[in-house]
């Protein structure tokens, strides 16, 4: 009989903790809800944001609000609720897209990289290099290249059966729990996954590191201790963004798959699902003169409009 549905097993011994768990997950969602939604209404409408730089950042604020809401919610319906069951269909296409948005991260993150090296290391050559026509072109390759990686790995994971245990021993629906649950072979699938992941996701991180490298080296020569501060205030915030994201996906990821460890890897796992939506925007905004500027003067804006309706 094949499988209908799924049984999402949870933090497993943290369920004790779940109403901890919910209110500090809810408070995770709705501050990075609330920071990315600002962050894309900023770089929309001040005309001092339309620049390459923060043409991604709101691409990326954009990607981190869909990113957060493939997960938490159901996350916190279960903690709420205590409802584990998920139908087949919706596993899947929380599956789906999760890794298409992760997949999207990894290209962004390195347009990021490759505008940064362009600003500090070519910085006669940046205006003619990182025009509009290549922003746009650089973003959609990010958002298509992460939707045909995903498309590729989806379709062969739908070739698998489903006709035995049907409980997932994680939050939401991955790739490795729901290979491991199938009763096929899945070797193929096995195969394919680490091919994608090399041929899509390796390129972006290799291009992301060997900007940096750049970055580094172009400012360590600068003379000056304050030239060398401004080049990196001008990078830093996405070097945090970058390491955090990378650095929570190895850790995960390179951990061995031993149920003494699966505890720890579900904990760990939140470091790339739900920090990096929350992170993104506190450190771009708390980090970035241009973003704080923007953010006071809609803020007078609204002051100002509010003084002016209750006067009338």
């Amino acid at each position: 009989m094949n499988v209908t549905e799924f049984i999402l097993l949870g933090f497993g011994k943290l369920n004790q903790w779940k109403n901890v768990l919910f209110l500090v997950l809810l408070a995770v969602y709705i501050v990075a809800m609330a920071g990315n939604i600002l962050i894309l209404i900023l770089v929309v409408v001040d005309q001092r944001l339309h620049t390459p730089m923060y043409f991604f950042l709101g691409n990326l604020s954009c990607l981190e609000t869909c990113y957060i809401s493939a997960i938490v919610p159901r996350v916190l319906t279960g903690l709420l609720t205590d409802e584990k069951v998920i139908s087949f269909s919706g596993c899947f296409a929380q599956f789906f897209f999760f890794g298409y948005l992760m997949a999207t991260e990894c290209y962004l993150l390195a347009a990021m990289s490759y505008d940064r090296y362009l600003a500090i290391c070519k910085p006669l050559h940046y205006a003619t290099s990182m025009n509009a026509r290549m922003c746009v072109q650089l973003a959609a390759s990010a958002w298509i290249n992460g939707l045909i990686a995903t498309l590729i790995l989806f379709g062969f994971m739908l070739q698998l059966t489903y006709c035995g245990a049907n409980e997932i021993d994680h939050y939401f629906c991955d790739s490795v729990p729901l290979i491991k649950l199938s009763c096929s072979d899945t070797n193929l699938v096995k195969l394919m996954s680490f091919i994608l992941a090399f041929v899509f996701t390796f390129p972006p991180f290799l291009l992301t590191v060997t900007s940096y490298v750049y970055i580094i080296t172009t400012i360590l020569r600068i003379p000056s201790t304050t030239g060398r501060k401004k080049a990196f205030s001008t990078c830093s915030s996405h070097l945090i963004v970058v390491s955090m994201f990378y650095g929570a996906i190895v850790i995960v990821y390179m951990l061995p798959k031993t149920e003494t460890l699966s505890e720890l890897n579900k904990v760990l796992s939140l470091l790339y699902t739900v920090l990096p939506p929350i992170a993104n925007p506190l450190i771009y905004s708390l980090r970035n003169k241009e973003v704080k500027d923007a953010i006071g003067k809609v803020l007078r804006k609204f002051l100002i409009s509010q003084g002016i309706q209750r006067v009338l």
